[in-house]
């Protein structure tokens, strides 16, 4: 049931249908949860799947409050040179720096949690791995978005 729910989000999301794509993820998140428990792979690839569906479209608090309760539980479970562990903090990370109110210590922490996931990334699956590429191309964009806030006078 929940791999046909995944399969028709990901039809959801190539016909544009976002909202509807992000409430299948949310259920497939929540039954997984119910039926798995919080630590069964499956629950957190579907709450990784649900956190990039909340950053896609821009619900930032939400993808920040489900990654701060999933990336631990990954991070005992899966440790943190498993290559779902590293696309939640990428995913997170993410969430974190383009947020509209990011604040200067939030880019920070996007950067540093992106640095320390690119460099697991690239010694555990290689530099050339679509995952190590994807979170290489988001530390960019992070490190991009921390020096125009420390380029502006305020700092704001």
């Amino acid at each position: 049931m929940f791999v046909v729910q995944s399969n028709l989000a990901n039809t959801y999301e190539r016909l544009g249908r976002d909202d509807q794509a992000l409430d299948l993820r949310r259920d497939v998140y929540s039954g997984r949860l119910r039926l798995l428990g919080e630590e069964h792979k499956s629950t957190l690839l579907s709450a990784n799947n649900y956190a990039f569906g909340l950053v896609f479209l821009e619900r930032f608090e939400e993808a920040k409050s489900l990654m701060r309760k999933t990336i631990p539980v990954a991070l005992r479970v899966l440790k943190d040179d498993d290559d779902l562990t590293l696309m939640m903090r990428s995913n997170y990370a993410e969430a974190l720096y383009k947020a509209d109110d990011a604040t200067l210590d939030d880019l920070r922490e996007a950067v540093t949690t992106l640095e320390d996931t690119e460099r697991i990334a690239r010694r555990v699956l290689g530099g050339a791995h679509p995952t190590a590429v994807d979170i290489d191309r988001t530390l960019k964009h992070a490190r991009a978005a921390l020096r125009a806030r420390e380029d502006t006078p305020s700092g704001a």
